[in-house]
């Protein structure tokens, strides 16, 4: 049994304070946060150990894990420096926002023996699994395309998300670049298809809503990009398109996927899933649906603008694997497409049994960097760049 720091008390750290504290393998969750009341309030929620002062007072304690929930530019220092201090490390996407923070997190790993595991949703997302099965099955032949997708409409609940986390300066960080926020698009993609990226080229479009958003004047990421596009090469040949929208009419599934093979297409269409073959179609959407844990209006939800709440509220699909699982997360609420309790557990996993995670380091880095090279071809106007690659690490499966 381990201990674990959380430090980031915001929308999303209930989520998964509630399933570490079920975990069996998991013992006292202490909490810090900027805003002290907020980690009070998280402590008290969830009958949790106790809140530290600081994320100093977190790393000189003798907690064994520390889950990093802060705002998403932070996490690679925060999590060089937790590794550096001893602990094992849950961070939530995306792993960092430099190819400089990326190789630290790496060496920091390499050096002290610590866990590392990003808290990717997509790579449990049902589409992603389904195809990650069939392509190990080899029924798509030889993949050579595929496409992901992580389209959110700002003004579906992210205004209000943006506020809670941001205060008064939220507009300057609301701009936060689309294609540095690459992981649910990416992951589900490579978390199917075992490749990696090569070069990349993109386009950015420059927002034209004038609200102070996405604006480069206020922007602390000198960002006016909300919507983004990137076609990618991967080893072995092939490539693969994602798109990050911040502006877009849609208000269905945020990440969706489709695969090509020589043999088969997988493709999710809006709320339809389709298996084609030379054979015929098959739909195989309820196979891939999630079912609720929550209803909308459960008051464990109410923190959460309306728009958001069904995202925090889907359970698994018949497609997942619920038997390894523990039997404490049976009735528990799960979210993201019934991602949360694998998270939960597989993060608990690596730290008990010291073995890699499905996003170790260097899987995290495969699902981020090619973001962080994309945004830097769609400020050169689309220039195809090269993507280093961190190698596959110390993973024998």
């Amino acid at each position: 049994m381990f201990s674990l720091g959380i430090v980031g008390a915001g929308q999303f750290a209930g989520s998964f304070a509630k399933l570490w504290r079920l975990h069996p393998d998991v013992g006292d969750i202490r909490v810090t946060d900027l805003l002290p009341e907020r980690a009070e309030r998280l402590v008290t929620d969830y009958d949790l150990a106790g809140t530290l002062p600081s994320f100093e007072a977190v790393l000189d304690s003798d907690l064994d894990a520390v889950a990093i929930l802060t705002q998403r530019w932070t996490h690679g220092p925060l999590a060089v420096r937790a590794l550096r201090a001893g602990k094992d490390v849950y961070s939530a996407v995306p792993m960092a926002v430099t190819e400089a923070e990326i190789a630290e997190i790496i060496a920091a790993v390499e050096e002290t023996g610590r866990i590392y595991m990003m808290g990717e949703t997509s790579h449990y997302h049902p589409a992603t699994v389904y195809a990650r099965e069939r392509i190990a099955s080899g029924a798509f032949g030889r993949i050579f395309y595929a496409e992901g997708d992580y389209v959110h409409d700002m003004d579906w609940g992210f205004y209000d998300a943006y506020k809670y986390s941001g205060g008064a300066d939220w507009k300057a960080t609301a701009s936060y670049p689309p294609l540095l926020y690459p992981t649910h698009s990416i992951g589900g993609v490579l978390g199917a298809w075992r490749t990696h990226t090569v070069s990349v080229s993109a386009i950015g479009v420059p927002d034209e809503r004038g609200d102070g958003v996405f604006d480069r004047g206020i922007s602390r990421f000198d960002n006016d990009f909300s919507n983004a596009t990137a076609l990618f090469e991967v080893a072995g040949g092939g490539s693969f398109r994602t798109n990050e929208f911040r502006r877009v009419g849609y208000i269905g599934k945020e990440s969706r996927f489709r695969y090509f093979g020589t043999e088969a297409v997988f493709e999710q269409l809006g709320p339809v899933s389709l298996w084609q073959d030379k054979k015929g179609e098959q739909d195989v959407t309820a196979h891939l649906r999630p079912a609720p844990t929550l209803a909308p209006d459960d008051p464990s939800l109410a923190h959460l603008a309306p728009e958001l709440r069904a995202a925090f509220a889907s359970g698994t699909a018949p497609v997942h694997d619920r038997s390894r699982l523990p039997r404490e997360f049976a009735h528990a609420p799960n979210g993201h497409e019934g991602s949360h309790h694998f998270l939960a557990d597989d993060f608990a996993t690596a730290v008990t049994t010291r073995t890699p995670p499905p996003v170790d380091a260097w899987t995290a880095a495969r699902y981020t960097l090619p973001g962080i090279i994309a945004h830097q071809s769609a400020l050169q106007g689309g220039a195809r760049l090269p993507i280093p690659d961190h190698g596959d690490g110390p993973r024998t499966v």
